[in-house]
């Protein structure tokens, strides 16, 4: 293994986060910067390419003692261009070339994918896939994204959209998506999701539940709240979560019967309910694979938090 550093560097709409890391994976520097979405977000490149010089002149390095930078963003990723396009939470309204720029205001290599798909890189390297060749892992946030690798690559499909796992359609008569479909995965266990699904068993129960008083009331919910009433006892709070549950353990069941990986993990911020949600889910999980499936895949919990993305991003420029 060589002996040069890597960079990883985690765009997003609020902050910038760096890393400096070891070629094994070890986090040697961190810091992040402010995302400046003014004009069009024009500042952004620039800034990034000002933060990395002068973090390598603070700590006395050279561009010839790295390996690369990587950078996971969001928006659609042209990897082999390394241009970015329809990042709007960026307020990038047109094509950047960001290899172009960075390469050349900083004098390294650089790589760029997803945001989704190096948090799942980031995961699989260093995290809870612990370093499998079949690995995919499924952030649970405001929405649903995907990450797969299969025999250690990371897939991207024709158009760049495998791992679109949020927009699997487990309810063909449920709730319509921001895409246009019914049913998809993210409408039902996504944060926002569990609260449409509270917001609607709500409706048709009858029993005593502090939920649904908070909800009868108008007061908002959040899905940790909903988990937090479940962990209590909340009878209504309690079959909120076994239908999320059933609905994450049924899309799970199906990406394991097609690919079989080692490991399907659960992250995000949903994943925070720990393994009261993911007991629940490995029961349905298990309910829907077949054998062979069922004995050597395994559902489990995400490990790194919010660095699984700035990681997965070094590990691009590791594996460039």
């Amino acid at each position: 293994m060589t002996d040069k550093k890597l960079i990883g560097v985690d765009l997003g709409g609020t902050t910038c986060k760096f890393a400096i890391m070891t070629a094994e994976g070890e986090i040697q520097q961190r810091w992040s910067i402010d995302t400046n979405i003014l004009d069009e977000g024009s500042h952004i490149v620039p800034d990034i390419i000002a933060s990395i010089n002068e973090h390598l002149a603070l700590y006395n390095m050279k561009p010839e003692d790295f390996a690369g930078i990587g950078m996971g963003t969001p928006g659609s990723v042209d990897i082999k261009a390394g241009t970015v396009t329809g990042a709007f939470n960026l307020n990038w309204k047109s094509t950047q070339y960001v290899k172009r720029d960075i390469e050349k205001g900083t004098g390294i290599n650089f790589t760029v994918d997803n945001d989704a798909n190096c948090a799942a890189m980031g995961e699989r390297w260093q995290g809870a896939g612990d370093n499998a060749d079949d690995v995919i892992v499924i952030p649970l946030g405001t929405g649903i994204g995907g990450g797969i690798i299969a025999n250690g690559t990371l897939l991207h499909g024709v158009a760049g959209s495998a791992g679109e796992i949020g927009h699997v359609v487990v309810d063909p008569n449920g709730f319509l998506c921001t895409c246009g479909n019914h049913g998809c995965l993210e409408t039902v266990a996504s944060a926002t999701g569990v609260v449409r699904v509270a917001r609607q068993m709500a409706e048709e129960y009858a029993g005593d539940s502090q939920l649904k008083q908070t909800l009868d009331d108008g007061d908002e919910i959040s899905s940790k709240l909903v988990f937090d009433m479940a962990k209590d006892g909340d009878q209504l709070a309690l079959a909120v979560v076994d239908r999320v549950a059933y609905y994450l353990g049924f899309a799970l069941a199906n990406l394991g019967n097609t690919l079989n990986p080692k490991y399907l993990v659960i992250g995000g911020g949903v994943s925070a309910a720990g393994d009261f949600l993911l007991t629940r889910v490995q029961k349905y999980f298990k309910k829907y694979t077949f054998e062979n499936v069922r004995n050597t895949t395994s559902v489990r919990l995400a490990t790194l938090g919010n660095t699984a993305g700035v990681i997965g991003a070094a590990s691009l420029a590791r594996e460039a």
